[in-house]
């Protein structure tokens, strides 16, 4: 690969914007001063910022691939989509299904990212359940829920090598409790969610090791001055908070009241988009559920309960500029390096430094993705 200067933009580097010269040799990026370049290809940023490529932990799908059903050429096309976008990197959330169904996705998704890929990197993979409390289910098929069980997760973390970086449980769920040091050991990082737990049982999972909360404030049991819950213990503790900024699951509000009260170092913008993700209003499904998108707005055929998203995570960063009033640079850690520190890969992505990948998006003066590298390579 001959090497790319990237000149005359605005660069993301420590939480600020700064005039430099990016070096992009390999796939890997080295920071200049501006104007230090030798022979090589010159991409000229001139009136752009750059910004890390951004990380989304939590997605279904999008452009007609649902991640439970989908093969290894079909995680290329999301993939593809998602790069256009903006994110150059991802997990893929598999939603709880039968336990065939679910070795299947994760062959799937294994073998993709074995595959040279051109479209966002596949980070690794991300179970949404089977640990999850009926009464707050959402959208999982309630007769495939079950109680904590590490011998499940452990034939699930062989057969994926590895690449099982993340799972939601339900504090409240027998054997969970448990279950978290045992996640701890196989290399997974746990969130909570889908729960009613309790506050005491929520800062019980907590402290044994859980260091997130899944789509706060959806999908549990909502906060009470006397019994504070789940969402209590997420926003008094230091666990990260995944949001879903598409104006339809949060209230601009409660993005600004989580803002305050965890701090942007702490909150982790994912998309939870299903299949209809760039794709217009109609029937889709998400696992064995169907779904109906009317309006951007995708919820459960069966009952109306919502069912994921539509979002793009270009789409939720204007939104929290929107939503939040506050600059770019303070917005960027939310889908960039808070993902990054969470699931264990700051060392190669989530910030422009030295001897990282060099995964970069490219904003013009709008907050519109005007061009994207993929590990050095420009889409």
């Amino acid at each position: 690969m001959s090497d790319t200067y990237i000149v005359n933009g605005q660069v993301y580097i420590d939480h600020t914007f700064q005039e430099k010269t990016i070096h992009i040799q390999d796939g890997k990026l080295r920071l200049l001063e501006p104007g230090s370049r030798t022979g090589g290809t010159v991409f000229d940023a001139a009136g752009k910022k750059i910004v890390p490529g951004f990380i989304d932990i939590h997605t279904h799908g999008a452009v007609g691939v649902d991640v439970n059903g989908a093969s290894a050429e079909d995680l290329e096309k999301i993939g593809r989509f998602f790069a256009k976008n903006g994110t150059t990197s991802w997990l893929a959330s598999i939603l709880t299904d039968t336990e065939e169904q679910t070795g299947r996705a994760i062959s799937q998704c294994t073998a993709y990212q074995a595959s040279d890929g051109m479209g966002a990197q596949l980070l690794g993979i991300h179970l949404e359940g089977p640990f999850l409390a009926s009464a707050f289910k959402g959208a999982m098929p309630e007769h495939l829920l079950k109680k904590g069980s590490s011998d499940l997760v452990a034939s699930y973390q062989r057969l994926a090598g590895g690449n099982i970086r993340y799972i939601t449980v339900s504090p409240e769920v027998e054997g969970v409790l448990a279950l978290i040091p045992a996640l701890r050991k196989l290399g997974i990082v746990v969130a909570i969610g889908h729960s009613g737990a309790d506050y005491d049982t929520a800062m019980a999972a907590i402290q044994a090791g859980a260091a997130a909360c899944t789509h706060t404030f959806n999908a549990m049991a909502p906060l009470h001055q006397h019994r504070p819950a789940i969402i209590g213990a997420a926003l008094e503790s230091d666990v990260y908070c995944e949001m879903i900024c598409d104006g339809l699951h949060l209230h601009p509000a409660i993005v600004r009241l989580l803002w305050k009260t965890k701090g942007v170092e702490r909150l982790v913008a994912i998309t939870d988009s299903i299949m209809a993700a760039g794709l217009p209003d109609g029937n889709y499904h998400l696992g064995v559920n169907q779904v109906v998108v009317e309006q951007g707005d995708a919820k459960l055929a069966s009952d109306g309960t919502r069912a994921g998203s539509t979002l793009t995570q270009d789409r939720a960063l204007r939104n929290l500029l929107a939503f939040t009033g506050l600059p770019l640079e303070q917005i960027v850690p939310v889908l960039t390096e808070n993902p990054a520190k969470l699931i264990g890969v700051y060392d190669r992505k989530g910030s422009i430094e030295d001897g990282k990948d060099a995964d970069l998006v490219v904003l013009d003066a709008q907050h519109q993705v005007a061009d994207v590298f993929l590990r050095g390579r420009r889409l």
